[in-house]
């Protein structure tokens, strides 16, 4: 376990809420993009896997707890998807 490693996930993971505060508020997916979700997703179930495979400590907490919160976004993205074709 490494105290840097617990530093960069709760700096990521406090930044997803006004991410997904802001996605639910405003209806539109202007700025967002799914491939960066996407990404940052498949980015936390590989830390996930690591922590399982080689290095299963507490920690996986926090990558587990981002990748929901990332998921949350991608819910959210493809709702206003829909938000977003209904404005044309």
């Amino acid at each position: 376990m490494s105290v840097f490693e617990i530093g960069m996930l709760l700096c990521f993971g406090a930044a997803w809420p006004t991410s997904i505060y802001k996605s639910y508020k405003s209806r539109t997916n202007k700025g967002k993009s799914i491939w960066f979700l996407i990404i940052l997703f498949i980015g936390y179930i590989s830390g996930v896997l690591h922590k399982i495979h080689y290095s299963l400590d507490p920690v996986m907490g926090l990558y587990i707890l981002n990748g929901c919160l990332v998921a949350v976004d991608i819910c959210f993205y493809v709702r206003n998807r829909r938000f977003d074709r209904l404005q044309r």
